[in-house]
């Protein structure tokens, strides 16, 4: 499989191997109430990066910009990031956070590059002049000048799908609850 396919296969596969990874994790995850109430703000913290570069971004219609995109590129793939640790710590367990790791960089690299790819050929000027400006992953504290004037809105929130995240992190708090409870 060459480079492209094969990041074309973990853009495509990234939520699924994510949930295998989620089960591995659930199942070693040694939580108690502490680790379940500190990890549960980090991912809240996830969450909310998440829901704010979901309400900026319309997929493949217009370069995002905006909000956090003015911070770092892949600001959704930075809230996963936080969100993910905030999962680790809730899960209190080394094997935990290897897996999370290992599944973060062999899914997330390939993605962002494919990503990266996509809006060179789809926006060739601005891409190229927003990659100058703005880094891949680790935000800036010098935000990329406002080019555009939108704003939030719920509506790509919601088109976006991001409700999602938001749901299926409630229910593995509620697996790593159930799972402190019988420990």
């Amino acid at each position: 499989m060459n480079k492209q396919k094969a990041r074309i296969f973990f853009y495509r596969n990234r939520v699924r191997f994510a949930l295998f990874a989620l089960i591995i994790v659930l199942i070693i995850a040694r939580p108690t109430w502490l680790s379940i109430a500190v990890g549960a703000v980090v991912s809240l913290i996830g969450l909310a990066v998440r829901a704010w570069a979901a309400g900026h971004i319309r997929k493949d219609k217009a370069l995002a910009v905006t909000g956090p995109y003015r911070f770092t590129r892949n600001p959704l793939y930075l809230g996963s990031l936080i969100l993910g640790i905030g999962l680790v710590v809730g899960a209190r367990s080394w094997w935990g956070a290897a897996v999370f790791a290992a599944y973060f960089l062999a899914f997330y690299i390939p993605v962002m590059i494919e990503e990266r790819n996509r809006l060179r050929v789809l926006f060739p000027g601005p891409e190229t002049e927003y990659e100058r400006h703005v880094p891949a992953f680790f935000p800036t504290l010098r935000p990329a000048p406002a080019t555009d004037s939108r704003k939030w809105d719920a509506a790509f929130f919601s088109k976006n799908k991001e409700y999602r995240a938001w749901i299926g992190t409630a229910v593995v708090w509620i697996l790593f609850i159930v799972r402190g409870m019988i420990k």
